[in-house]
Formats: C-alpha cells, structure tokens, sequence
C-alpha cells in the first residue's frame, strides 16, 4: 500500500529525537510521501539516518532535523548497513543504484517500492549479483500508520537479513516474514489490496442499500464491524482448513443456500434503486460453482471456480 508520489512533503507526527550511536544506521533512498514518513520515523526513534532524492531539496525538511542528506545514492548507500528503498518503480531503484553498484557489496537492500513478485524476484536477482543481501517488501498502511506498532510491515527474501535487522525495522510497524521466496511479500500484498477493496465495496454497498431507508452509515457501521469480526471470521477461518484439505462440507450454507440467498439482496437493492452489479457478480460466481457441481458444498468450493 506504497505511497511513492514524489512530489509531495514530509509527513509525520512524531517528533524527532537526536539519532543514538547506540543505534544502527539506516539509509532511506526515496522521499516521496512514504519514503519521507520512513526516514522521519527512523529519526525518531533514535537511527543516526542518511537520506537521499532524485530532487535534493526533498531532503531539506529531515536535514533540518537530524537527517544526513547524501549527494549521490552510492555515498547513500555507502552511509549504512541497511538501505530501505521506496521509490517509483523498481527500474528506477535499479536506474538510480546502476552507476553505484560496488557500494552494494555487503549492504541488506530492503525494497518497499511497490511492484510484481516477477519483479521482486528480477531485482532480488540483480541485488544478489552486487552482494547485496535483499529483503522484498510490502507496506500495509497509508505514511501517516507508518511507526505504528499495529500496521504491519511485510517482508520475504533472505531470513537471515530479516532476523539482523528486524529490531530496526520494528520501528518502522510490526515487521512481519513470509519466507525466503523474495515475490511473496508483493504477492500477499496483491491479495490482501484485494481483500480490502472487496471489503470496502461490500461495505458500500450495504451503506448505500440501508442508506435508502435514512439509515445513517455512522450507525450501519458498527453493526457491520461486529458481523465482520464475529461471525465472518469465524467462517473464513472454518474455510481456511477446508480449501487446503480440498473438501467442503455443506454442514452450515451450501452454495445452493448462498444462491437463494443473494436474491434477497438483489431484489432489496432493486426496489431501493441502489446498484445491482456487485450482488449479480457474487451470484455469478455461485451459480458457475454450483454448476461445476459444487451445489451441496459449502461457499468455500467457490475457490474452485476462481482458480
């Protein structure tokens, strides 16, 4: 859930404190929103920290308060033992390091610049061929989460990199590994973007249906909150076991239940005139399970359609 937008200032509300010898250095390269709220989170918690932008007066805001801004990123990455990267793409991480290569040797790169796992793996690939250890990953919060302990941070690649500096990176969020496989930190971050927009669109779109009955979303929401948290997620835990073990046992709604079901809320949505292409589309995918057959299974056979 990068922010790597470059054009605009520094954002945090911590205050910064005088960087400790006692604590590593960290080198942040990029200072678009994201980047600036990493490097400001870093000041603060005490990192003596080097920063450095394509645009040097991007870096003025963090020298004013203890940052050591860099003229190149060599001298950058050259300035501490881990550099955290969140720039535009990864080519242009790649662009930006290629003139300044051997300073890689010996470095951890970790990448928060949102990408593919294809991608992942390519400058995984590219940072190995420097001697660069590499760690790929995914920042799950907006710049103005970043520092808080319950945002999680999500990293894959080289485990022992991740152990030596996960005290540093926990003060960036909740640093969390996913394994060796340097793409799965981008990949968990595609699907869990994917979980929330669903979230969201569903939220709407029970917001609009009450809505047109002059229920407030204020009051709808805690109602729905607590149905996420409670029953909803005792299911997609329930689920969870099921679509490993590949077996989906119809003991509490079947698809043809689900089915049934959803024509409530299509036939609620189109006499309020709110939208009915969201519900249409969860049948859709129920009716195409049902007609592979998976009629008496439980709604996580559905799984067996989307794959």
């Amino acid at each position: 859930m990068n922010a790597t937008d470059s054009t605009n200032s520094p954002s945090s509300s911590s205050s910064s404190s005088s960087p400790s010898l006692s604590l590593p250095p960290v080198t942040v390269l990029g200072l678009g929103r994201m980047g600036s709220a990493l490097a400001a989170t870093l000041l603060a918690a005490g990192h003596p920290t080097t920063v450095w932008n394509r645009t040097p007066g991007k870096a003025d805001a963090l020298a004013a308060r203890g940052a050591r801004a860099a003229a190149d990123p060599g001298a950058a990455v050259a300035a501490s033992p881990l550099v955290v990267a969140c720039v535009l793409d990864h080519d242009a991480l790649r662009s930006a390091l290629a003139p300044h290569t051997a300073a890689l040797d010996g470095v951890t790169l970790v990448n928060l610049t949102s990408g593919s796992p294809e991608q992942a793996e390519e400058t995984a690939e590219w940072a190995a061929a420097h001697g660069a250890r590499y760690l790929d990953g995914a920042i799950m919060t907006t710049p103005e989460g970043v520092g808080d302990a319950a945002m999680m941070f999500l990293y894959s690649g080289d485990a022992a990199a991740f152990d030596e500096h996960r005290a540093t990176l926990a003060a960036l969020g909740d640093p969390v590994h996913l394994g060796s496989a340097p793409g799965l930190a981008s990949l968990y971050d595609a699907a869990l973007l994917g979980l929330m927009w669903s979230v969201f669109a569903g939220w709407l779109h029970g917001t609009a249906l009450v809505g047109a009955e002059k229920v407030d979303a204020a009051a709808y929401t805690p109602v729905a909150l607590r149905w996420l948290s409670g029953a909803v997620s005792t299911f997609v835990t329930r689920y969870a076991a099921q679509v490993d073990a590949g077996a989906y046992p119809g003991d509490d709604a079947t698809v043809d239940v689900q089915i049934a079901t959803v024509d409530h809320l299509l036939h609620a949505a189109g006499r309020r005139g709110v939208d009915t292409a969201l519900p249409a589309l969860l049948k859709d995918v129920m009716v195409r399970a049902r007609d592979a057959g998976h009629g008496d299974d439980s709604f996580a056979s559905v799984i067996e359609v989307l794959r």
